[in-house]
């Protein structure tokens, strides 16, 4: 008999909160919706919620706090804002329940699915880095494990139209928080992250260009190998995401390179593209459709790893 649903909640009814329940309305059935939470009563996620007979209230967090079934809430997704994360995280920390947060606050340890899920299965507040992050994070982890990346450079580039209020108040905070993931997921010792918000008609799809800089020479072969292994890996959950060419190595010899010094040896670079599932949010909205894929992805395995160990203590 297979394991009960866990019933989760969403803070956030905007276009990454709806999309997000319609991803687990639709999904392997790990997850149930439990409850939608905004502070927009007339927004479409809560409107939506409601015709599906889904829990709903428009006080926030509080809101949720007070609904008769939160205590059977297992795990809540935070699609707000980060500053909004952290005042969230202040209400909920107390109650145990598991907490996703996709906004780029970064109270919890990162979590790329790919990489190091693994690792913090049982982390009360696990942190999605950023959509730059989970589109990048994996190709800078899958070459720093054949070879020693002293440096990793990300560029996403998504259609201005995809970037709303909550992205464009949290630029500062991706780069940052982004940046830091290349170096503590992925393993470079250094990392940098760009955002280009794309003002072009029509809308773009979301692209990210990964540079890393990989001291002395480097079996190209394996690296490319362990390129598109993780890229299949990615695409496991969000099938949208490709390369959009051949890995491409140049060698460099004694270039100066800021923060590093002299540098000798190869840098890789991976172009990849991100087209979104469009199960609410359009097709080429593939940087916030990669955050709540990634953020399901996760939430699923939790679950299953939650109820494996339940079983195994009775």
């Amino acid at each position: 008999m297979p394991p009960a649903p866990w019933p989760v909640a969403v803070i956030g009814s905007g276009n990454i909160g709806t999309d997000l329940m319609i991803k687990i309305l639709r999904g392997s059935g790990a997850l149930v919706m439990g409850a939608m939470v905004g502070i927009d009563p007339a927004s479409d996620g809560l409107a939506r919620a409601r015709r599906l007979g889904i829990a709903t209230t428009a006080d926030g967090v509080d809101g949720l706090l007070a609904l008769p079934g939160f205590g059977d809430i297992r795990l809540v997704f935070d699609a707000t804002s980060a500053t909004a994360h952290r005042a969230n995280w202040a209400r909920l920390e107390s109650t145990g329940v598991r907490v996703l947060d996709l906004t780029p606050a970064a109270v919890g340890p990162y979590c790329v699915p790919v990489v190091n899920l693994d690792e913090h299965l049982d982390a009360p507040n696990l942190n999605m880095v950023t959509c730059g992050g989970q589109a990048t994070v994996p190709i800078a982890a899958a070459v720093a494990r054949v070879a020693p990346v002293a440096y990793a450079e990300i560029v996403s580039s998504i259609a201005a139209r995809s970037a709303g209020p909550g992205t464009r108040a949290n630029i500062d905070e991706f780069t940052e928080t982004t940046s830091r993931a290349l170096r503590e997921v992925a393993g470079a010792r250094h990392g940098k992250a760009v955002m280009i918000l794309d003002p072009a008609e029509p809308p773009l799809l979301m692209r990210n260009t990964v540079y890393c800089l990989v001291e002395g020479d480097c079996d190209q072969q394996a690296v490319g190998a362990s390129v598109l292994a993780m890229a299949e890996r990615v695409s496991g959950y969000v099938p949208g995401y490709r390369l959009k060419q051949k890995v491409q190595f140049d060698s460099y010899d004694g270039v100066r390179v800021p923060g590093l010094g002299d540098f000798t040896g190869t840098r890789v670079t991976v172009m990849l593209e991100v087209t979104g599932a469009a199960d609410y949010l359009p097709a080429y909205a593939g940087n916030l459709d990669i955050m709540t894929s990634a953020a399901v992805a996760a939430a699923e395995r939790i679950a299953q790893h939650a109820q494996r160990t339940a079983g195994a203590l009775r």
